[in-house]
Formats: C-alpha cells, structure tokens, sequence
C-alpha cells in the first residue's frame, strides 16, 4: 500500500508541473488552452518543443495513472475476497467452537452426575438398591456418549481444517498430471 501512496504522490507531482508549464505557455500568449486540453502550437519552434514535450509527460502520466488505477483495484479485488474468506473462516470456527463448548458442558454434567452416582453408591455400602445400581449404571452410559460426542466434534473439526489440505494436494497432483 506504501508503493500505491507514493506513486499517488509522483502523479499528483507530475500533473502539478505539467499543468504550471500550461500556465507558462499559456501566459506567454502563444497558446490556448480549450476545454479538452487541446493545445494549439504556436509559431514559435522551441514553443512547439516544449508543448510536444509536455503531452508526452501528459500523456505518460496519464498511462502510470491508468496502470495504478488497475493495480488499485486488483488489490482491492484480492482484499475483499480475503476478507470475505476469512470471514467465512471465522464464523465456522465460532460454530465449530460453540459447538465443541456445548459438547464440553454435557460431558462435565455426565461425569458430575456419575460421580454423584458412584458417591450414592460407595455410601450405600452392601446394602445396595437397584435403583442406585440402574442410576450409576445409567449416569456411566451418558458420561460415555458425552465423551464419544465430544470426540466426534473434535474429529470433526480435525478433519475440517485437513479438508483444504487434501484439495490442494489434489490440485497439484491433477496439474501434474495433465
């Protein structure tokens, strides 16, 4: 972005001299400036000269303030599709994260209602109840779906962020290939 700002500068220079030679030329009497900067020459040769000499600076200005202008808005081009990649990336981790945080909280549920289950149970000594055993057993059960599920979203997201790797490997083996 500096190299933009400092051919900006080198134009805004350059078009500032090309338009206080106007002046002068136009000052001197010898030439009218119309409204399409069309420059009559006047009879003078050195006139003349400077005149073809400054609608060549003109003229190779406005050819570097065309290529800037281009190269401007390829970078801004690229910029936005950046950003807008980015963002796409961004709001998948956040659903990625929010989900894995979902996943988390039911899996400390399950292990703090399991050990509340084995705490009953532990505290129930021999004289242990069906209901107690069904509810360990049960509280067991869920803490290992939570733990399978949680895994699975991290698996998941593994295989998310493996996903454009692969493409690219593809891509490449593809473009070798042809």
């Amino acid at each position: 972005m500096t190299d933009i700002a400092e051919y900006e500068r080198r134009i805004s220079f350059a078009l500032e001299r090309i338009a206080r030679g106007v002046e002068t030329l136009t000052a001197g009497g010898g030439v009218s400036i119309s409204e399409s900067l069309v420059v009559e020459v006047p009879e003078d040769d050195a006139s003349a000269a400077q005149i073809a000499e400054l609608r060549d600076a003109l003229e190779a200005e406005r050819t570097a303030n065309a290529q800037l202008s281009e190269r401007v808005r390829a970078i801004r081009e690229k910029q936005e599709t950046t950003l807008s990649t980015m963002e796409k990336r961004l709001a998948q981790a956040t659903r990625s994260y929010e989900g894995a945080q979902v996943e988390l909280a039911r899996l400390k549920r399950a292990n703090a209602d399991l050990v509340e289950a084995n705490r009953a149970l532990i505290e129930a000594g021999n004289d242990l109840a069906p209901h107690l055993i069904n509810r360990a057993l049960q509280a067991e059960l869920e803490s290992l779906r939570a733990a399978r599920a949680a895994e699975v979203a991290e698996l998941g997201d593994i295989l998310d962020s493996i996903e454009p790797l692969i493409e690219a490997q593809e891509q490449m083996g593809a473009g070798d290939h042809a």
